[in-house]
């Protein structure tokens, strides 16, 4: 075939027009992407919490709240490397992120029996969550303890923080009361021990405004339910509130009658933490003086803490029983035990100028050189417990050892039951000196003498037994008797009722009436006296005188 007959032949070219049907997936892939930007965009931050326990902590289902808000959910639960704390995975909402910060806090909200009551009841159906408190410093952060119990107050709460340490740790527990004069104003936020100088810490926080109370010379003590206390005044029974009387507490106020100091306002300032008030009241006297004291007496009841006083009035303090024993090469034989003491001058003088210290050191060793002398006494009859009481005694010598190592000495004197021990010793020994055989036997010489009177009146008491047991003697007594009666009838006939009574009252009267015929008879025998020789004519009877005739002869 020829190329004219041939059929024309189709031109290929290339087409650069793009089909429509890839419209599709590239409509897709852009919303995915757009889909994908708005999730990021949108997505929060993602975070770390390390828990103690998972309990009630589920992935996917446990939520993350503020202020009862939902803002974020719990996306992954696993233990650390060290299988020792819980790591927890959290993705929080966008708008949560301006909530963390290194502040901020976290902690599991689950039914729970505080000390403030009960709470979380409501996450017996729904289910433990974890609380978030927001923030309130500058530095974000993204890693955060769950703590295991509700704060005591927020970051942005007014009042101050203050850490009391004490030597030993489970003094106080977290949500503890601090309280004063009675009243809560404060809780314990955190408790921790400190292995390197071995002491245990507290941080407390003090609500406004009762911050204005912490000053310096403040003082805090633990605070029981029920303090009784056994003195020498009797017993002291004080009890608290009722949450201090379950759980406890720390109480504050500075001592009465001293000098308050400052006011604190700088966080995390730091005090001590006592075990009592008496303590506390005992640690506030920083101007002291040490002396030792060397008693050759028993010291047993008496211990570190007792009082030092001189005629009734506290001045110091007892710090430590015995101060240093001897060493056993040399023996206990001859030795006198060293009690370390304090007197404490804020006890007697409410201010101290500097210099003053000296001054009375110097007026107590001439107090030494008056007879000033310390010496042990009873302070409690029930405990047995002792303390040291101080008196002058001008007869005593001033002893020749001044220093105890690098104490002065505080010259001592025996005391009451060690001078009647003395004098007991020295009866006993007056007792062992006297002949005591020689008097023995001459008490036995005279307990025979006796044994033998005695054995003689026995027998004269049978002898008479005897004697009176016969009828003749038995019927003495009736015989005596009749005798009696006799006498007795005898004594009635003598009566004014009497035979011989009347008579001889007859014998009377006849006898008065022969005198009473006498009477002329002696009158005239009296008159004229031989009458009755020579009978003559009678007397003439009397002319009576006249009364003027009778004057005149006078």
């Amino acid at each position: 075939m020829s190329d004219e007959t041939a059929p024309d032949q189709a031109q290929v070219k290339a087409l650069r027009q793009v089909s429509t049907i890839w419209l599709v997936p590239a409509i897709a892939l852009a919303i995915g992407i757009w889909m994908l930007v708005q999730y990021m965009v949108s997505k929060g931050p993602e975070v770390t919490l390390m828990l103690n326990t998972a309990e009630g902590i589920e992935a996917g289902k446990t939520e993350i709240r503020a202020l009862n808000v939902r803002v974020g959910v719990i996306t992954d639960v696993r233990l650390n490397k060290d299988y020792t704390a819980i790591v927890a995975t959290a993705q929080l909402e966008k708008d949560a992120e301006r909530m963390l910060k290194d502040d901020t806090l976290f902690w599991v909200v689950k039914p729970r029996i505080g000390k403030e009551g009960i709470s979380g009841l409501d996450t017996l159906l729904s289910g433990a969550y974890i609380q978030l408190q927001p923030g309130v410093s500058d530095s974000k952060e993204t890693s955060f303890t769950v703590l295991d119990v509700p704060p005591v107050a927020p970051p942005d709460a007014k009042g101050l923080r203050l850490v009391l340490y004490h030597n030993e740790a489970g003094k106080l527990g977290v949500g503890d009361p601090v309280l004063y004069e009675g009243f809560t104003v404060g809780r314990v936020e955190k408790a921790t021990f400190d292995a390197k100088q071995k002491r245990a810490n507290y941080q407390l926080f003090i609500f406004e405004p009762y911050n204005s109370l912490i000053r310096k010379r403040t003082r805090f003590w633990l605070t029981s339910g029920v303090d009784l206390q056994m003195s020498a005044e009797g017993f002291n029974l004080k009890i608290g509130s009722i949450e201090s009387l379950i759980t406890g507490g720390v109480s504050f106020r500075v001592p009465r009658g001293n000098d308050p100091g400052k006011l604190i306002s700088e966080d995390m300032t730091r005090f001590r933490l006592y075990d009592n008030l008496k303590e506390a009241r005992e640690r506030f006297f920083d101007e002291y003086l040490e002396y030792v004291l060397l008693f050759d007496e028993s010291v047993r009841g008496l211990s570190a803490g007792a009082p030092v006083e001189y005629r009734g009035i506290q001045i110091g303090t007892v710090r430590q029983v015995p101060l240093e024993m001897p060493r056993a090469l040399e023996g206990f034989s001859h030795k006198q035990i060293p009690v370390l003491v304090r007197i404490e001058l804020g006890r007697v003088y409410p201010t101290l100028e500097p210099g003053q210290l000296a001054r009375i050191k110097a007026q107590l060793e001439q107090e030494f050189q008056a007879g000033l002398r310390a010496s042990l006494k009873t302070g409690n009859l029930l405990t047995g417990a002792l303390l040291v009481d101080m008196e002058i005694h001008p007869d005593e010598v001033m002893p020749n050892m001044q220093r105890y190592g690098k104490y002065d000495i505080f010259p001592t004197k025996a005391g009451g039951f060690a001078e009647i021990q003395k004098q007991i010793s020295a009866v006993l020994n007056k007792v062992n000196e006297m002949p005591v055989e020689d008097t023995l036997l001459t008490l036995n010489r005279s307990l025979r003498a006796s044994q033998r009177t005695l054995q003689a009146t026995e027998k004269m008491a049978n002898e008479l037994a005897l004697l009176l047991a016969r009828k003749e003697t038995q019927a003495i007594p009736g015989e005596i008797r009749e005798s009696l009666q006799q006498i007795q009838s005898t004594l009635n006939g003598l009566g004014p009722d009497g035979v011989p009574y009347r008579n001889l009252e007859q014998a009377i009267q006849r006898f008065e009436q022969v005198m009473a015929e006498l009477q002329p008879v002696l009158r005239q025998i009296n008159d004229k006296p031989n009458s009755l020789i020579f009978s003559g004519e009678k007397a003439k009877d009397p002319i009576p005188v006249g009364r003027k005739q009778f004057e005149g002869q006078q």
